[in-house]
C-alpha cells in the first residue's frame, strides 16, 4: 500500500487507456508520453499495460508501507529516497516505511512513477486511467489527494529487474528538446487558404499556459479560411463545419488565431475545421513540451507515420533486450 503524503502539482493514475469507446464520446485517456509509461513498467518488470503515476511538473511524496521496486522515466525529475537523491531511468528498492519524493521537472513536462505490479486501483470499463472530466479511474476520479492511499496490483510480465538497471541513454528521448512535430494532413485540409498551409509548416509556434491532457494551445501566425458559401448547419464563421471526428493528436483551428491539439482527454468530434493529425509517436514529443517551447510542425504521409510507428515498437523492442525481459510491447 502507498499513502500519499503531498499529491504535487497534477499527478494522475494512468495506464494505456480505454479503448473502445471513441464512438460513444468518451476519450481513451492514458499516459500522455506512452514510450515513457511503457519503459517504466518495463524497468520493474510491469506488464506494458499496469498503471503508473503520471506527473506533471513537480511531482508527489508517497510512503511505501512494504518493500518494492519502482522506477521513474520520462522529464528529468528529481527522485529522492529517504531523501537520498536517485537517477531516474533505473531501478531502485524501497524499503518498508520508507518515502519517495519527486520535486520539479527539470527537462521536459512529465514523468511517469512505475511500482512493481503497478498501481492497482479499481479499474472503470477496463482501464485504472483518469478522466477527470468524466471523475472515473484512480483512486476518486480526481488527481492524487493528500490522504489518498494505493493499493500495489499485479501486472507483472516476466521477472523483476534487478535494483540498478538502467535504460541505456540512447534509447532514451531528449524531454523537451526541439524537433519538428509530424502531421498527416486531415479532411478539413482544403479549408485552408495555401499561404496559411504555408505558414503552418514554415514558421514556430509557441506553447501557451493553457495546456492540459485535453489539448494544448499554441500561438503563431493566423491562419485564414477558403472563401465558401457556409453549408446548411454550419453557421457563418469560416472555420466551422457540420460536423467532423476528432482522433488524438487532431490539430484544429477556430477562428484561425489559435492552433489546439487535442489530446487523450479531448472531446471526440465537433464542428472546428481540422489541417490535420499528429502521428502518435509525436504525441509522445508534445507531452513532454510546456510554455513557452517554441515547435514546429513538418507534414507525412501515411506511410512514413506507419514507419514512426514501427520504429517506436522496435526500440521498445529493444529496452525489453536490454533488460533482459520475457514480456513484448
Amino acid at each position: 500500500m502507498i499513502t500519499v503524503l503531498t499529491p504535487g502539482l497534477h499527478t494522475l493514475v494512468q495506464d494505456l487507456g480505454r479503448g473502445g469507446y471513441y464512438s460513444m464520446g468518451l476519450p481513451p485517456s492514458g499516459a500522455l508520453d506512452r514510450y515513457s509509461h511503457l519503459c517504466a513498467n518495463a524497468l520493474v518488470g510491469n506488464a506494458p499495460g499496469a498503471a503508473t503515476l503520471e506527473i506533471t511538473m513537480t511531482g508527489p511524496e508517497l510512503h511505501f508501507r512494504d518493500r518494492t521496486t519502482i522506477a521513474v522515466t520520462g522529464g528529468t525529475a528529481d527522485l529522492r529516497i529517504s531523501g537520498c537523491p536517485r537517477p531516474g531511468w533505473t531501478t531502485h528498492a524501497v524499503g518498508p516505511d520508507e518515502t519517495v519524493h519527486i520535486g520539479p521537472i527539470s527537462a521536459g513536462a512529465r514523468a511517469y512513477l512505475a511500482v512493481r505490479g503497478g498501481i492497482g486501483t479499481p479499474p472503470v470499463l477496463g482501464s485504472r486511467s483518469t478522466y477527470v472530466s468524466a471523475g472515473i479511474g484512480g483512486p476518486t476520479g480526481t488527481a492524487l489527494h493528500a490522504g489518498d492511499v494505493l493499493p500495489c496490483g499485479d501486472d507483472l510480465a516476466g521477472r523483476e529487474p534487478p535494483c540498478g538497471v538502467s535504460i541505456d541513454h540512447r534509447l532514451r528521448p531528449c524531454p523537451g528538446a526541439a524537433s519538428p512535430i509530424r502531421f498527416v494532413e486531415g479532411l478539413c485540409h482544403h479549408r485552408f487558404r495555401p499561404e496559411s498551409v504555408t505558414a503552418f509548416r514554415d514558421q514556430a509556434f509557441t506553447v501557451t499556459p493553457v495546456s492540459d491532457r485535453t489539448g494544448y494551445r499554441l500561438e503563431g501566425p493566423k491562419l485564414d479560411f477558403a472563401d465558401r458559401t457556409p453549408p446548411f448547419g454550419a453557421g457563418d464563421n469560416p472555420s466551422n463545419v457540420v460536423d467532423v471526428g476528432y482522433p488524438v493528436g487532431s490539430l484544429q483551428v477556430p477562428n484561425g488565431d489559435q492552433v489546439i491539439c487535442l489530446l487523450r482527454d479531448a472531446v471526440t468530434g465537433g464542428g472546428y475545421a481540422t489541417l490535420g493529425t499528429i502521428v502518435s509517436t509525436d504525441i509522445d514529443v508534445l507531452a513532454q513540451l510546456k510554455a513557452p517551447d517554441q515547435i514546429t510542425f513538418e507534414p507525412v504521409g501515411i506511410d512514413r507515420a506507419l514507419q514512426l510507428r514501427a520504429d517506436r515498437k522496435r526500440r521498445l523492442e529493444r529496452v525489453r533486450v536490454s533488460l533482459n525481459l520475457y514480456t513484448h510491447f
